[in-house]
């Protein structure tokens, strides 16, 4: 029986699953399979993660937002504030569902995990729960200096039972030494060996920095590169605006922003023939990662290159937002997804420069990774693994000591290998 199988036969028999793994296995894809599995059978899922920039690449909203938990801080305050009493809509939509889907839970605190709980146990839900991501990431945010605490540090992990699947082969890359390395950095452990083969990847910046993609920390640091690369090209300037289509009037501007900032899509695409993009997308003819050179624009195409020398015809694709609403189908009132607004633009960024965090879910051939710009647990790792090719991996050489700059969280650590070792 392959995952696939497995994790639906699991969930049918509703049994609630952990899928989990390290970078580049697989998690993503595996879960839209699901869900398309599900959907084919005209049951009702909910794909909800933590952060807008997760819950986009399922095509999903956040948790706060689909399980209406406003500002509330804590279970307390959910429970016992009038003005976040479980509305009667709410009760009903997340009881329709037959499975809910968590991605990125290891960006979920064990504060906002009891929320999910209590709202799931107010509304009688009776489906299938599927939590998916690898605690051995990005953890969750913390506001000010208080602790980070994960979603299995809550008594509802227990609760639920979990059956765990985990992933194991690495598709970004086939070199093993360098998936050794990546589970080195993963846990932390920097020995020697591991210390000196992070400094073989320190090398001088190459002259022609437009054939890499550079990793950054910062969003400042990543639209800055962006431009002054972009700047070198004597060629024409081509702006392509996104196109936003509202389906419902109340729809506020700024939501639609968010939308695109966490979705990667840009507002005003600059682009110049001779400039390196990225597709942001999957598609039949390329995926999110990949890497190409612009050829060509007119007024409705950007046309691509990719390394294999195949030109792709682009045209703006449609990201929407969704949102459940009951409606009557076929006589009978029924939960509906419907589409809030949609924008359309092309499926490409600029391949100058990405933020760490921005390039999530991404395979990246050609890298360049400022070090100098950690500063969160497990992001190294994160940004380590984008790589598919070590080959065409630089390291800036960092200020402080890989060790520091491997760091992973304790408990994250501790919660992950007696997981493995079950």
């Amino acid at each position: 029986m392959n995952y696939m199988d497995l994790i639906l036969d699991k969930l049918h028999n509703k049994q609630n699953v952990f899928l989990t793994g390290g970078a580049g296995v697989g998690k993503t894809t595996i879960t839209r399979e699901i869900i398309k599995q599900y959907e084919s059978e005209a049951k009702k899922v909910a794909k909800l993660a933590s952060t807008g920039m997760a819950a986009t690449l399922i095509n999903g909203q956040t948790l706060h937002s689909f399980f209406d938990l406003g500002i509330a801080s804590d279970v307390e305050e959910l429970q016992n504030n009038a003005k976040y009493e479980i509305k009667k809509k709410i009760k009903k939509l997340i009881s329709s569902m037959d499975l809910i889907v968590i991605d990125e839970i290891s960006m979920v605190s064990d504060t906002l995990f009891e929320m999910i709980e209590l709202r799931l146990n107010q509304a009688g839900f009776s489906g299938s729960l599927l939590v998916v991501g690898d605690f051995l990431q990005l953890p969750p945010v913390v506001r000010g200096y208080g602790e980070v605490k994960f979603a299995f540090e809550s008594p509802s992990w227990k609760n639920f039972a979990f059956e765990k699947v985990e992933l194991t082969h690495i598709y970004r890359t086939d070199d093993l030494r360098f998936i050794e390395l990546l589970h080195a950095v993963r846990f932390g452990t920097i020995n020697e060996a591991v210390h000196n083969q992070l400094n073989e990847f320190i090398k001088p910046l190459p002259n022609d920095l437009s054939q890499f993609t550079f990793l950054f920390g910062k969003n400042i640091s990543a639209t800055k590169h962006n431009k002054t690369q972009l700047d070198f090209i004597d060629e024409a300037l081509h702006v392509k605006e996104a196109q936003v289509v509202k389906h419902l009037k109340s729809t506020q501007d700024k939501e639609v922003e968010r939308f695109m900032d966490d979705a990667r899509i840009d507002k005003e695409l600059a682009l110049k023939v001779g400039a390196p993009v990225l597709f942001t997308r999957n598609s039949w003819n390329y995926f999110n990662g990949e890497r190409g050179v612009v050829v060509n624009v007119d007024a409705s195409y950007v046309y691509v290159q990719k390394s294999d020398g195949k030109v792709v015809k682009l045209e703006p694709t449609a990201q929407s937002k969704a949102q459940w609403k009951e409606k009557s189908v076929e006589g009978k009132k029924e939960m509906v997804e419907e589409n809030i607004f949609t924008v359309y633009q092309f499926p490409i960024k600029l391949a100058f420069a990405i933020t760490i965090h921005k390039s999530q879910g991404m395979s990246i051939e050609d890298l360049i990774i400022d070090t100098n710009e950690i500063f969160a647990p497990s992001q190294f790792y994160v940004a380590l693994s984008r790589s598919s090719n070590p080959a065409r991996l630089t390291l800036i050489a960092p200020s402080k000591q890989w060790y520091d700059l491997a760091y992973v969280n304790p408990k994250a650590m501790i919660f992950t290998q007696k997981e493995q070792s079950c």
